[in-house]
């Protein structure tokens, strides 16, 4: 495999348009990340559309992991969370293009997150992923826990239900941590 390259994608036509191909391709694969096959491009684009906004409004990263002039898969880091939550960040919308997988790409692209929510003051990472699918081993060997199961909490997007696994992670070196509305510190 070649050098994968993270970065932070901004809207662009090209940009919309390569996240729109990966969605689309996740999802014909079983991919469960919030739609149903056969996903049009339309809705794939209008979801990267505004989700890239949020990205402009701080309330949101999205990572790119490129093979060359490939995007090889993304991620996002929710970062707008309520007012007593400053400290955590969720994990959504991990994929990687199915012809890419298995090189890398999607721990490449949670270790780029994790170092982006440390260095934004985040000290608790969440996300939750498919039952049937998911990647749970991905995810624990990474050190998250497993807080728990949900059943039937989706519908998969070639039908049935799944359930979800939800897992937690603390991270950053600092533990005295002091919240206020705005910021968290730690000392």
């Amino acid at each position: 495999m070649s050098m994968i390259d993270i970065r932070p994608l901004t809207a662009s036509p090209r940009t919309r348009a390569m996240l729109s191909e990966i969605l689309i391709e996740v999802v014909a694969n079983g991919g469960s990340v919030s739609f149903m096959h056969p996903l049009a491009p339309e809705a794939a684009d209008a979801f990267w559309d505004g989700a890239l906004a949020a990205a402009t409004r701080d309330e949101r990263v999205i990572l790119g992991a490129w093979d060359g002039e490939v995007l090889a898969g993304t991620v996002t880091l929710l970062l707008a969370c309520p007012p007593n939550q400053p400290h955590r960040a969720e994990i959504a919308k991990l994929m990687t293009r199915p012809s890419r997988r298995g090189r890398g790409v999607a721990g490449a692209l949670m270790r780029a997150a994790e170092a982006l929510a440390v260095e934004r003051g985040r000290t608790l990472l969440v996300l939750d992923t498919a039952v049937d699918g998911g990647a749970s081993g991905l995810y624990e060997g990474l050190g998250f826990t497993l807080a728990g199961e949900i059943p039937d909490y989706a519908l998969k997007p070639h039908g049935g239900l799944t359930g979800t696994r939800i897992y937690w992670k603390r991270i950053g070196l600092e533990l005295n941590i002091s919240c206020s509305s705005e910021t968290c510190r730690s000392s």
